[in-house]
């Protein structure tokens, strides 16, 4: 059997302007690669009102237990000002031993590398043990509403079983193998209003400023000490990230004030703890001021871990194997696709570096790709056994 190319592979997915939702073609392209290495595949289009459409894939190999997933995503965030690249985007090109283009490191070559790690392994092992499949989705750069969630659901419906995922994000922070994520913080974002009554500056007692109110209310939600962190977690923080007052004069109290803010909470806290005591203070200083208001909520993820097990270590030893770096078991960053897919099996994230994901010039290292490549065919290699 023919073997896939990293490399090449990688330059052929990044060739593909999948800036979230669109597809671009790139689904059907991974598609008929995955088909010549013998798998079974589904494109799965989802929509939801409000929103648009986005392409997934699921594939797999084999029907025996046990099914070890890789997981990752093919859109991409937008390339922003094209003139501040050196090179287009989405014309990929090599630089001092860089690959580079927008998904090169966020994450493209990591879905190249663990398509030719498969390659790789199939070559050796054509009546493996077990089951490899590719979970692929278009919307994790976006509102991941059509994305793995709806994958998740619908594999849910068809009994389909995962035993263990590996999600493929950027995981390390300057070089390979120095990180594996194992479990990711919670987020939780809330959008406030505060509706006052208009008036002149200069008679404010026939006013009611919602600025006034809107910012006590950001102090104490700022000033909370949720908790020290615990063993696996980072402390839980709140960052106000929106602050808007639509008034385009100078002289007039406006008559409503907007801020958003966003918490990441460790295992100590729910999102439906958190509301519960954000929507107690928000109460108690509105009712004190005599105003009104309105707050809504949207959870992007509860937090989660998985306990290392036999597999967590496996990985763990293959990576300072081939990096002579022993990785850490981690759960800091933002949020993943691992979210979703930990209602139907335990599973950690590694990639690539993660120092040039969404910025201009996006690049991967050549030798990181291949090095992860061999990683992946061993994971594979050792699953298997």
């Amino acid at each position: 059997m023919k073997t896939l190319n990293e490399f090449k592979l990688a330059r052929e997915l990044i060739k593909f302007p999948s800036i979230t939702p669109v597809d671009a073609g790139v689904m059907k392209f991974l598609e008929k690669k995955l088909k010549k290495l013998g798998f079974k595949t589904k494109i799965l289009e989802f929509k939801e009102k409000g929103s648009l459409p986005v392409k997934n894939l699921y594939a797999r190999l084999g029907t025996k237990k046990p099914n070890l997933c890789y997981a990752g995503h093919l859109d991409v965030v937008p390339p922003g000002n094209i003139n501040d690249w050196t090179i287009n985007p989405f014309e990929p090109s090599v630089k001092k031993g860089y690959l580079i283009g927008r998904g090169a490191n966020d994450m493209k070559s990591s879905i190249a590398a663990f398509v030719s790690a498969t390659s790789i392994f199939l070559s050796k092992n054509k009546n493996f043990n077990g089951s490899i499949s590719l979970l692929i989705t278009g919307d994790e750069e976006g509102d991941a509403i059509n994305g793995t969630k709806k994958v998740v659901e619908y594999l849910k419906k068809k009994r389909e079983r995962i035993n263990f995922c590996l999600v493929g994000e950027p995981t390390n922070p300057n070089k390979l193998g120095e990180m594996i994520k194992i479990g990711r913080r919670g987020s939780l974002t809330g959008k406030l209003t505060i509706i006052g009554l208009q008036g002149h500056v200069a008679y404010p007692h026939k006013a009611k400023n919602p600025s006034t109110i809107i910012i006590k209310i950001l102090k104490q939600l700022k000033d909370i000490k949720f908790d020290k962190g615990t063993k696996d977690f980072q402390p839980t923080n709140l960052e106000v990230t929106k602050i808007n007052i639509d008034n385009n004069v100078d002289n007039v109290i406006p008559a409503t004030a907007e801020a958003t803010f966003n918490i990441r909470f460790n295992d100590k806290h729910s999102s439906k703890s958190l509301i519960k005591k954000l929507n107690k203070i928000i109460v108690k200083i509105n009712n004190k001021s005599k105003s009104k208001f309105k707050i809504t909520y949207r959870v992007s993820g509860e937090a989660f871990l998985t306990k290392p097990n036999k597999t967590t270590f496996m990985v763990q030893n293959i990576i300072k194997k081939v990096t002579k770096i022993k990785p850490k078991l981690s759960t800091t960053g933002g949020t993943s696709d691992l979210r979703f897919i930990k209602e139907i099996a335990p599973g950690l994230e590694f990639g690539l570096v993660g120092k040039t994901m969404h910025k201009v010039d996006e690049a991967v290292s050549l030798k990181d790709l291949r090095n992860l490549t061999n990683i992946y065919e061993k994971i594979l290699q050792n699953y298997f056994k």
